[in-house]
């Protein structure tokens, strides 16, 4: 049996975060008080490629803070692709500390297929 599931992702893992900038070939993420343009914030940031200020992740909140002035100092799809990385990489950490095995797809419009076999039958 199979089941379809949409994620809202709240940033609050930070070896999620890891694995995730790893998977993307970006520098590790840091913690750290970041500068934005007009303000700064505090949490675990992560620098994507072409953006101006990095993106800050709140794990306490699971919020992310970041300035990109409306794409100009960053593309929407850099964050979606890490997004995705993210909750990715914390659907496998979390099925892989239950025990189940886990593999992944990349089907043709870019979305990720995880299925996680349990014992008896995948979900």
């Amino acid at each position: 049996m199979s089941h379809i599931v949409q994620i809202q992702t709240q940033v609050r893992d930070a070896a999620a975060v890891t694995a995730a900038c790893r998977r993307l070939g970006l520098a590790p993420p840091i913690h750290q008080v970041a500068k934005l343009f007009t303000s700064t914030a505090e949490g675990l940031t992560v620098q994507l490629p072409g953006w101006q200020y990095p993106v800050v992740c709140d794990l306490s909140s699971g919020e992310l803070k970041f300035d990109n002035f409306n794409e100009r100092w960053g593309s929407r799809e850099k964050l979606d692709t890490f997004l995705q990385a993210y909750a990715v990489e914390r659907a496998k950490i979390e099925a892989r500390k239950k025990g189940h095995t886990v593999s992944e797809q990349t089907l043709v419009d870019g979305s990720i297929k995880l299925t996680i076999q349990v014992a008896g039958g995948a979900v």
